[in-house]
């Protein structure tokens, strides 16, 4: 056995220095490892002699890259490209589009932890329309409430929790809890960053599919992304227009929709199982059955149909028995899915977006489904204030939507809410548990997926047996054990 390091990533201003002082004059690019890994199915040579030939002769790599991925079709090499993008003054709407990629890594300035300035994007085509005015306006006013909420949480909060707050170590903790609570007024237009990986294979399709959306920012952002990343592995990256198929397809679907009877009262509860697998713990059982076994699994349902609920039960408590709090529960648990509608605030669906192994899809904001009111702003008594805002936001809202109908979800706030169809398996469902079921976790997305598990448990009680927080996972595992 022979394990090597073939690369890593690096900072590109350090690559750039080192390329300058070593005077090389030779392209420094990923394209070289996936031009090297495509050829180990088909040449003798070790992976380290075919790296060395791959960087050697860049230009042999690149036409190998094109023939194999673009010709021959195995686009999954160019998956051995990575890039890290830094991706600055980005509005908190462009946002949500970009992290619908879900083999890429995002880590973004949270709102939650950083205290926002008055930092916030003008979408162009809501200036082209002559509507900046009212859009600057709105969204200064509610900048304006955010900074005289927090000011108003800090102490609220600090009183609130004196025990904690006796520690100054907590001090950036419960800063923290004001700053998510006061951010439920400002826009989805306030600017913001984050770091993101992503391979030349979804690269291609980020670009491709952003520059499809109806919004300027996304097109604007698929631009500078190509601008940036072109020159670095051109031979992995080349359907990056628009096709019909992306800027069409769900233009079309709306207007079909649009069809439809449009009802005066369009609510729903904020979370509602709608489906799931039958029988899932007979089915999860069969499962767990047919990976430990030589058995068919048409045999094993037959036996998991059979057992007893004490047997059931002993049969899940051997697969959770040496579980911890940080371990992912048994792929077997993939077998058995659950899906759920949801309406969540913007802030909520910030956190709950994460989730990216889930299926996720998501309606436009809409005002009709209210908002999302923090607790704490009802009690320092500034709820009126709050609504006040939100309805000028909505007026705002309206005046936009009469012309540019894409744009005008940018004014609205991150206490206005959207609905949300989310499909996950046991397994997915036990991360969102660990992660959002948390003392720790932010208040609102803790609600939602508390009632997520509970409605889950009555349709799967064995197979989410060891579901929960993280923090309560040593009492339900004493309990259990």
């Amino acid at each position: 056995m022979n394990i090597l390091l073939a690369g890593y990533n690096i900072d590109y201003d350090l690559i750039r220095e080192l390329q300058e002082k070593s005077g090389l004059k030779q392209d420094i690019t990923p394209e070289t490892i996936s031009a090297a890994y495509a050829r180990i199915s088909r040449s003798p040579k070790s992976v380290d002699e075919l790296r060395a030939d791959a960087v050697a002769y860049v230009d042999k790599a690149r036409k190998s890259n094109r023939n194999i991925v673009f010709e021959m079709g195995h686009s999954s090499v160019a998956e051995h490209a990575v890039f890290n993008i830094d991706v600055i003054g980005v509005s908190r709407l462009l946002v949500e589009e970009i992290e619908k990629f879900r083999l890429c890594s995002y880590t973004e300035k949270s709102q939650r932890y950083v205290l926002f300035d008055k930092d916030f994007v003008v979408p162009d085509e809501i200036a082209e329309a002559g509507l900046k005015n009212l859009f600057v306006e709105t969204v200064q006013m509610q900048n304006d409430f955010y900074h005289q909420l927090y000011g108003e949480l800090r102490p609220y909060v600090f009183e609130q929790n004196k025990e904690l707050a006796g520690n100054p170590a907590n001090k950036s903790m419960l800063e923290g809890w004001a700053k998510e609570d006061a951010r439920y007024a400002i826009s989805l237009a306030t600017e913001t960053q984050l770091g993101m990986t992503i391979n030349a294979r979804n690269l291609e399709l980020m670009l491709r599919r952003l520059s499809a959306l109806p919004l300027a920012e996304a097109r604007l952002f698929s631009e500078k992304l190509y601008a940036a990343t072109k020159d670095i592995a051109p031979s992995l990256i080349r359907y990056t227009e628009a096709t019909d198929y992306d800027r069409l397809t769900r233009r079309n679907l709306r207007a079909v929709a649009k069809k439809l009877p449009q009802p005066k009262v369009n609510k729903s509860p904020d979370v509602r199982l709608i489906s799931e697998t039958g029988d899932a713990d007979t089915q999860a059982a069969a499962c767990l059955l047919f990976a430990s076994s030589g058995l068919s699994f048409d045999l094993c349902l037959k036996q998991a149909g059979k057992m007893s609920v004490r047997d059931a039960k002993a049969l899940f408590k051997t697969a959770f028995e040496y579980l911890q709090s940080y371990d992912a529960v048994l792929r077997e648990l993939e077998n058995v899915h659950l899906q759920f509608e949801l309406v969540t605030s913007a802030s909520c669906f910030a956190q709950l977006k994460r989730h990216r192994m889930a299926t996720i899809i998501a309606q436009d904001y809409d005002p009709q489904l209210g908002v999302t009111v923090p607790p704490s702003v009802r009690a320092i008594g500034r709820q009126k204030e709050f609504m006040d805002i939100v309805h000028r936001s909505e007026d705002a809202y309206c005046q936009i939507q009469d012309k540019l109908p894409f744009a005008a979800a940018y004014v609205l706030t991150n206490a206005h809410r959207k609905r949300v169809l989310m499909k996950l398996n046991a397994r997915e469902l036990y991360h969102l548990s660990r992660l959002r079921v948390d003392a720790h976790a932010q208040w609102d997305i803790r609600e939602l997926s508390e009632k997520m598990l509970k409605q889950a448990r009555k349709v799967m009680p064995l197979t989410l047996m060891m579901a929960c927080g993280k923090d309560s996972f040593p009492a339900l595992q004493k309990k259990v054990f």
